[in-house]
């Protein structure tokens, strides 16, 4: 279940709170402690084109435009 889906029933669920709860219960999205989704870039947020090394933590365009700058240097 995406998470649009899961919010878009969410509202139509507002005004029954029994149901509510059991909803949420079963259908939240999981929160996840390894893979893409866990690892965002820490200056845009972006979830793809993550690098982890030498713990960066950055996407690869932020990376690009700050590699100079943190002492990085290109070879050709």
């Amino acid at each position: 279940m995406t998470t649009s889906s899961y919010t878009k029933m969410f509202k139509q669920l507002q005004s029954k709170p029994l149901k509510l709860k059991k909803y949420k219960k079963h259908n939240k999205p999981k929160a996840r402690s390894f893979g893409k989704d866990s690892k965002p870039c820490q200056r845009c947020g972006n979830l793809r084109g993550h690098i982890g090394k030498y713990s960066l933590s950055l996407c690869r365009r932020c990376f690009r435009q700050i590699a100079t700058k943190i002492g990085f240097t290109k070879f050709s």
